[in-house]
């Protein structure tokens, strides 16, 4: 009976030809890494997991909140309302979406350190983020551990994706200063959910593609479109790949794998927001930081399982398990590092 719910289950995209039932054979036994669980995380997520792809890893370092929700697919108000982690609020929505796929979660921020980790035996990175920072260290791991990446970003009305495969394409690094790939970003331009669908549909295309073995049919190519003005176009990159780069060239060095490059406070754009990531590890006790900040007259404190919040009058703070910590309320880095420490310790 559960073989037979199987079989009916993918049947629509076995009896598309080109894919058949050894790509979806093969779609089972691949594993994808997924960096981030916003708007272009949750489409690609449940993209795969409804094809059956075997193993899924989700990571992201946020919460829901309400301006998530025009465009998240996964997440409802009541994640909201919890302010549940992304990464979480996924697995759950994912796994009673398709009970057979291995779904993992991680609430963390990526850095090298996690991301060789969470990479090790993927097939498969997808980019899901909202920095250069973090698609330059996907794109070093990407070339160290041999595993391809797809690149995608939106904003506004437009998008662009791009497939990474280590010795084959250029790699990110070499592509810095002469694609224009950063500029705004939702936060600061807004968003249109359209955006966010085509550029997920082309990568889990792509994804497809390279995971059944059918890498002849990837599409080489960058694409760029503007869905307001109805523009689409495809660039050709091959010459921009570069012998000396430090990433992917003929003595690589992978030099945004270094401990120079962790950002250990970052501003996160447009959000009047900066995270504050400890620069060693820490193991959080929530219950014990959620008790001490209670005691304190100048602000709120709630806690859920994987967080706890502190409401002051021109702050909120978030502080998580892994030591890390949202600061609401400001774009001032040092303000940001001294309430920081100042209820961190």
């Amino acid at each position: 009976m559960l073989e037979e719910q199987r079989n009916s289950r993918y049947s629509r995209q076995v009896r598309f030809v080109p894919f058949g039932a050894d790509g979806q054979d093969a779609l089972g036994r691949s594993h994808v890494l997924i960096v981030g669980a916003g708007a272009l995380g949750s489409a690609i997520a449940e993209t795969l997991v409804r094809a059956g792809v075997g193993r899924i890893t989700i990571t992201d370092r946020d919460y829901v909140e309400w301006s998530n929700l025009q465009r998240q697919q996964l997440y409802t108000e009541q994640d909201a309302l919890k302010h549940l982690p992304k990464a979480e609020a996924a697995r759950m929505r994912l796994q009673s979406i398709n009970s057979e796929v291995r779904i993992e979660s991680h609430v963390m921020d990526v850095r090298a350190e996690e991301l060789a980790e969470l990479a090790q035996g993927c097939d498969l990175i997808m980019d899901a983020t909202d920095n250069f920072d973090t698609r330059l260290i996907i794109n070093d791991i990407s070339q160290k551990m041999n595993i391809p990446w797809i690149y995608g970003g939106c904003v506004g009305s437009t998008g662009m994706t791009y497939t990474f495969i280590p010795g084959e394409t250029p790699c990110l690094h070499c592509l810095l200063g002469s694609v224009p790939l950063g500029g705004d970003t939702c936060d600061t331009a807004g968003i249109l959910p359209q955006a966010v669908q085509i550029v997920a549909s082309h990568q889990t295309m792509e994804a497809m593609k390279l995971l059944s073995g059918q890498t002849n049919a990837l599409r080489k190519k960058l694409l760029s479109f503007d869905l307001w003005r109805n523009e689409s176009i495809e660039t050709k990159l091959d010459s921009a790949r570069k012998s000396d780069c430090l990433s992917c060239g003929t003595h690589p060095v992978y030099p945004f794998l270094s401990a120079i490059n962790n950002t250990k406070g970052e501003v996160l754009c447009g959000r009047d927001t900066i995270q504050i990531r400890p620069g060693r590890k820490v193991k959080l006790d929530l219950e014990m930081m959620a008790e001490r900040l209670g005691d304190l007259p100048e602000g709120k404190t709630s806690l859920n399982p994987f967080m706890v919040i502190f409401e002051m009058s021109q702050h909120r703070l978030v502080f998580f398990a892994d030591g890390r910590a949202l600061i609401h309320g400001t774009s001032d880095l040092m303000e940001a590092k001294n309430l920081y420490y100042r209820y961190m310790g």
